[in-house]
């Protein structure tokens, strides 16, 4: 049968000046971690779709966004998602323009596309910042992307930013 007293090391925790510390810093790190979510992207559904400055048509275009490029949503407002880009630019857009296929756009200059994911797989094309790419599959640090032009490979997931 076990009992309290076989743990013998418990009340020299208790009394040791360090816990006091210990337990705050882990009850920081557990409300942390509770408050965090997965991120949740989107990617546009149309040719070309306005990201607007506000929640609604009456609101400025910003930009013209196409086919595919991802978003990351930080917030809603009824049909309207606020959402951000990969250089932190951020508008509003209406939520039916937009669905979960995965992609990803290229934020380094150039980035090279392999024929395989590792460093040392042969070189099959060359991508530049902006361009967005289907997302096909993940490995590790690589995402295999297809561009529309039908190039297809993989590139190290450093020099890209969406899924």
């Amino acid at each position: 049968m076990f009992r309290l007293s076989d743990l013998s090391p418990l009340p020299q925790l208790r009394s040791s000046p360090q816990i006091p510390g210990l337990l705050i810093s882990l009850a920081f790190c557990l409300a942390a971690a509770s408050g965090v979510q997965a991120r949740e992207m989107v990617s546009v559904q149309q040719d070309e779709v306005n990201l607007r400055a506000g929640a609604g048509t009456q609101h400025e275009p910003l930009w013209v966004l196409s086919r595919g490029y991802p978003l990351q949503v930080t917030g809603r407002k009824g049909q309207w998602l606020r959402v951000r880009d990969f250089e932190n630019d951020t508008g509003w857009i209406f939520r039916p323009l937009v669905g979960k296929q995965p992609h990803h756009v290229v934020k380094s200059a150039v980035a090279n596309v392999r024929s395989g994911p590792s460093p040392r797989s042969r070189i099959v094309g060359k991508v530049t910042r902006g361009e967005v790419l289907q997302t096909l599959e993940r490995r590790a640090q690589w995402v295999k992307v297809e561009q529309e032009g039908g190039l297809r490979g993989w590139v190290a997931s450093r020099l890209l930013w969406g899924w």
